[in-house]
């Protein structure tokens, strides 16, 4: 049995014959090539190729179905026949839920292409990916002398291959693939050594930013941070740059996971149609974006991926929801299933973004007066219970509309709720680098803490 539609078809087939009141099956080829290149030497090459089978089953139970997950790497016949039986079997030695089972409709009846995959780039050649490696290193050591070594340049390719069916009547498969290549400089002055880093993400090999660019960007960003010192303890405007930004984005979505919702861990529970961030903020989930990173024809349980709007002009108007999820709120799911072949579906985003605003970043900066401009955040220091925030922090102290020296050993803190609606500024220089993105955004006040 070759063909993965194949293998799962029989899967199905499987569980039905086992008596499954129900079943569906994930099967995900996946490969990986990744290398990092330090100087001229190369540190590493690794390749890895793998298939796996997920099969959930349902059984019938008092109030509820019942439910259990298996998944394998041996995709023989006989192997896919036992692990279907032995799947209904652990499903029946479960505890009923009302709300489990598979979508009740609206399957994605076509699968669209949306751009996921160039054949021209499979399979990944490592001199090439080696080359441009070397190519972003060297770059970043000759933009100064004071660049004296880095954490290396790291290029990596990854591909899978997607094949999902159910008993409900769906079945589709896509391919996708993301390249990457990431420089991480280190520069040296008298006062100290600093690194930063650059990096660029694409579908296509050919969407990837030019080596020798990410490598003079990386520098920069690194030269820039020497001499970097703490600043006293104030409360001022904090600028986050679209490198870190995202990360706050994706800290209020998981706030938004229907999970969190019907679990009460989220400081948003209960709140769509409330206002929870400022007026600038519009938050955008679309896993039909094309070429996007976390772009998907159809989520994890066969239902249509969508754009989805989460904050619309500062109003809470959707949750992140999959069908358990949305059940469990009496809501409908949003098209955001996830799923690896070995666990259950979950609620997650796809390609999530802050909508960029019309000011130019350098506006945005001199309209300053006093505050810090974050580069990089540095631990995990967030409530989504409570909203509270707190982060260790580097970037750059803005005085009078101007940078004026880079700035480390810092903390920002304040509270997820007020920071969202205090944000009075969004720029218009969003770019991606993963499946979340934001432009430069400014907070009008912030705890910094650092000399007291």
């Amino acid at each position: 049995m070759s063909d993965i539609a194949l293998i799962v078809d029989r899967a199905l087939a499987a569980a039905s014959d086992a008596g499954a009141a129900a079943a569906d099956a994930v099967l995900i080829e996946a490969e990986v090539l990744e290398t990092r290149v330090r100087g001229d030497e190369i540190e590493f090459v690794k390749q890895a190729r793998e298939r796996t089978l997920g099969i959930r089953a349902y059984a019938r139970g008092r109030g509820g179905l019942r439910t259990a997950i298996t998944s394998t790497a041996d995709l023989a016949a006989d192997a896919v026949d036992r692990m279907a039986a032995e799947t209904v079997a652990l499903a029946r030695a479960t505890a009923a839920d009302p709300a489990a089972g598979l979508p009740d409709g609206g399957l994605e009846s076509e699968v669209p292409d949306l751009d996921l995959f160039e054949p021209r780039d499979h399979p990944f050649d490592p001199d090439t990916r080696i080359a441009a490696a070397r190519e972003a290193e060297a770059a970043a050591r000759a933009v100064d002398a004071r660049v004296v070594n880095s954490e290396g340049s790291q290029a990596s390719s990854s591909f899978r291959e997607v094949c999902y069916g159910s008993t409900a009547g769906f079945s589709g498969r896509y391919r996708a693939a993301s390249h990457s290549l990431f420089c991480e400089p280190l520069a040296r002055n008298g006062a100290g050594m600093q690194r930063d880093y650059w990096m660029t993400v694409s579908r296509r090999l050919s969407g990837l930013e030019d080596p020798a660019s990410v490598g003079r960007r990386a520098a920069a960003r690194a030269l820039r941070r020497l001499g970097a010192r703490p600043v006293e303890t104030c409360e001022v405007p904090v600028l986050f740059d679209p490198l870190v930004a995202p990360g706050l984005i994706r800290q209020l979505a998981s706030c938004l996971n229907g999970y969190s919702i019907y679990r009460g861990t989220s400081l948003f529970a209960g709140r769509l149609g409330e206002r929870v961030a400022s007026e600038h903020v519009t938050i955008i989930d679309d896993g039909r974006l094309p070429g996007g990173l976390g772009s998907r024809p159809f989520d994890g349980e066969g239902l249509p991926t969508r754009r989805n709007v989460l904050v619309e002009a500062g109003e809470l108007r959707s949750y992140v929801l999959d069908t358990y999820s949305a059940r469990k709120l009496s809501l409908a799911s949003t098209g955001s299933a996830t799923r690896s072949a070995g666990g259950a579906p979950t609620a997650s985003t796809t390609n999530l973004w802050l909508e960029p605003g019309t000011t130019p970043v350098d506006e945005i900066i001199g309209s300053t007066r006093r505050g810090l401009l974050v580069t990089e955040l540095i631990g995990m220091g967030f409530n989504p219970v409570t909203g509270d925030y707190s982060r260790g922090a580097a970037g750059l102290w803005i005085e009078n509309g101007e940078i004026v020296h880079p700035v480390e050993e810092v903390t920002i803190a304040g509270n997820l709720a007020d920071m969202l609606l205090g944000i009075d500024a969004v720029g218009d220089d969003l770019v991606w680098f993963g499946s979340a993105a934001s432009p430069t955004l400014r907070i009008e006040r912030m705890t910094v803490a650092g000399r007291s």
